[in-house]
């Protein structure tokens, strides 16, 4: 069986991450699943009884889960190319073309070599020929104008980058929140 991701959040409503079906069923199973909200729901079938009667749950999109969840504690998501050129719209953030992921690389803003960090306000998105071509120099240095600066996704914007196939109401439910963060950081 093919199902699209589950959102899980905190009872407090904090989107933590996706979780399979499997694992939203034995949730439920065990009574975890505090609330839930978005409009898709998901019927699974199990195994019939002696009674003949095949056990049938019904499962959100979005579930309210009561444990304690430590994976975005730190606020940070973790920083790797595939989620790097999804913040970026696979644009080269040095020449503003769109390429294949598989054209793309990871580029320091300021280098590494430079003393610069591996971090999500110091990498973006660029062609190869770009990288090449900014080498190991800041982007003044090489003459290359930046089109947009780096930034750290909110934890929504995050969980909207790492997963490709979002339900319309898990879309909605993330976008709210990350415009809540973006308003709140001031941005």
């Amino acid at each position: 069986m093919s199902l699209p991701s589950i959102l899980k959040l905190d009872v407090g409503g904090l989107p933590v991450g996706w979780i399979d079906w499997q694992t939203a069923a034995t949730l439920y199973a065990r009574n975890r699943v505090c609330w839930e909200t978005g409009e898709e729901r998901f019927v699974i079938r199990g195994g019939i009884n002696a009674e003949g009667v095949q056990s049938r749950l019904e499962i959100g999109s979005i579930v309210a889960v009561a444990d304690r969840s430590h994976r975005f504690e730190r606020g940070i998501p973790l920083l790797n190319n595939r989620t790097l050129f999804q913040r970026d719209e696979n644009l080269c953030l040095y020449c503003g073309r769109q390429f294949p992921p598989g054209q793309l690389t990871r580029d320091h803003v300021v280098p590494v070599s430079r003393g610069g960090d591996n971090v999500w306000e110091n990498c973006v998105t660029a062609c190869r020929r770009c990288n090449q071509a900014k080498d190991d120099r800041t982007p003044e240095q090489a003459g290359m104008k930046l089109l947009a600066v780096p930034f750290t996704p909110n934890l929504a914007e995050y969980l909207i980058l790492q997963n490709r196939r979002i339900l319309a109401d898990q879309m909605d439910f993330l976008r709210t929140f990350a415009r809540r963060a973006r308003d709140a950081r001031g941005h």
